[in-house]
Parts: C-alpha cells; structure tokens; sequence
C-alpha cells in the first residue's frame, strides 16, 4: 500500500524553501481551508520535462486574482520552483501540484490581510485510468450534482472549493462501478466530468460543451489543436443529454486523464474509434520531449 501522502520521501517548496513532505505543516485554522480560499493547478512532467508548465503557472496567477488575492511570485519563479523540486525529488514521470491559498493570520469571511502561501509538490504518478481501459473506453455515470452558474461562482478559476461537489460526484460514481461522472449544468446541458473536460464525435466531426461554467483546461485546448492539425472540425456548442445517442464516440481530456475513450455515459453507448485513437496518440507524441523534437 502507497503511503499517506503526508508520510511522503519527498521534498515539497513552501513559500521559497525546499522542506520535507512531513515536516510541510500549516494551522487548522487557515483560512483556506475554513473559507476555500484557495487555487491550485495539476500538471504532468514527461520525462522530467514539465507540459505547457507555462500556461499552468499563468492560469494559477489569473485563479488567484479570481479569488481576490495576489500570488507574491512571478510567473517565472513559479516555473522554477516546479523545476526545482522535480529535479530535487529526482522524478521524471510525475504529476505537479502547485497550490496558493490564504494563511491563518485571521479567520471570518473577510481576511484581506492574510499572508498568501505558495506551495509545490510533485510525485510519481502512473495512468490516472487502466491503459488498457483508456482504449477500451472508461464508464461514465451521470452526476447528480449540477456546474454552477457562473453568476453564481468563480467558475473560471482552478479554485479547491469548485471541486466539492466533483469529489462527491466521483464517490458516488466509483460506488455505483464507474470510473467516474459527467456533470450537466444548471440548465442541464452537458458540461464535464468531475475533473475532465469531454467531446463527442458524430459523422467525422468533434463537438465540445461550451466552457463558460467550467474550466477551459489546457489539456482540452491541446486535443483541440491536435484535432485542427488534422483538418477534423471542432465544434464548441451547447450539448443535450437528449444529443448523446446520435454521437458514435466519446472521450474526455485533462492533466490526469490525458486523452481517454469513453465507451459508456449512463445509458448512452460509444465505441472508441478512429478520432479518438488518433488524438490518444497524438496526445502522447505531443507531451513527450521526444515526440516534440521529432515534430519540430
């Protein structure tokens, strides 16, 4: 059995200094963890090589400022930290966690003087789902839970309080015997999974849910370059669940999830085919160091 997460060998960077994973503690009473005032992004390192760590590092700025609050590093110096502990902890397949968040300076709604931490944690991470299964196609439920409307939360934000209902989304999904659940939105369109986005394929054409409730990931927007690469249209619109059985493939993208066929949403069937084959691959060429200098 993996250890504890907490019980870890490797290093962490908090706030500018490198600390082991035990000994990186903060108070019960942080604000982020009382209010969920808190961002955070999850990317992949291929062969020790951190994909479009850029574009992360920019969109956790743009959560915090989301948020209210200000990030006291630069976009560069978030880059190097991340280099720097993957490099420290010695890993080269490995999922990246950078994470900001309110301090415990004070505690009620209103903490506009909190300190701002930054904290960096990388470990190694194999396929999010069986690869066997991610060809096959992974089984979806449907969620219960609904995106918000954006009127209503910051939903453009990578923040830790958007993804409640996601972690109870997915226990529900998991108990029941799926991988994980599709999310409708609050006027029960098609919107994502609990942490993927999701596109579907009908007559040799992509069609995607519009991201205005949800996050646009960067792992979306590279399977949707991908796709234009190869001259297959990318539709983004407005998605029925009463749509679903005129799709003949399904798959879903995101950091974890990288490109994975669907073969089942509730009672809505797939066959992973031809497009999304070729975008899995793809996507694999893509974050490799190696693909990409064999593409350049």
């Amino acid at each position: 059995m993996a250890a504890p997460f907490d019980q870890r060998p490797d290093l962490i960077w908090l706030d500018g200094s490198l600390i082991p994973t035990a000994d990186c503690k903060i108070n019960v009473l942080t604000h982020g963890l009382h209010y969920a005032s808190c961002v955070f992004e999850g990317e992949r390192a291929y062969g020790g090589t951190i994909f479009k760590g850029t574009a992360h590092s920019e969109r956790l700025k743009r959560s915090a400022r989301v948020l209210d609050f200000e990030i006291p590093y630069s976009v560069t110096e978030i880059d190097t930290a991340k280099r720097l502990v993957l490099d420290r902890n010695n890993q080269k397949e490995a999922y990246v966690r950078a994470i900001a968040w309110r301090g415990s300076e004070a505690l009620g709604v209103s903490a506009q003087n909190n300190k701002i931490h930054l904290a960096v944690a990388t470990w190694e991470w194999p396929s999010y789902f069986d690869p066997a299964q991610r060809l096959k196609g992974i089984r979806l439920d449907l969620a219960e839970y609904r995106r918000p409307d954006p009127r209503t939360a910051p939903c453009l934000a990578k923040a830790a309080g958007l993804y409640m209902i996601c972690t109870v989304s997915k226990h529900r999904a998991e108990t029941r015997g799926y991988a994980d659940a599709m999310m409708l939105d609050w006027q029960d369109r098609v919107a994502e999974c609990t942490g993927a986005n999701i596109f579907f394929i009908k007559d040799g054409k992509i069609h995607t849910p519009i991201a205005d409730c949800f996050l646009a990931g960067i792992t979306r927007a590279t399977a949707m370059e991908l796709a234009r690469r190869r001259n297959i249209e990318v539709i983004e619109r407005r998605i029925l669940p009463e749509e679903l059985s005129n799709f003949s493939e399904c798959f879903i993208t995101g950091t974890a999830a990288e490109v994975t066929a669907v073969s089942e949403i509730a009672d809505w069937k797939f066959t992973p085919g031809r497009i999304t084959q070729q975008l899995m691959s793809d996507y694999t060429a893509e974050v490799q160091p190696k693909g990409k200098a064999a593409a350049a």
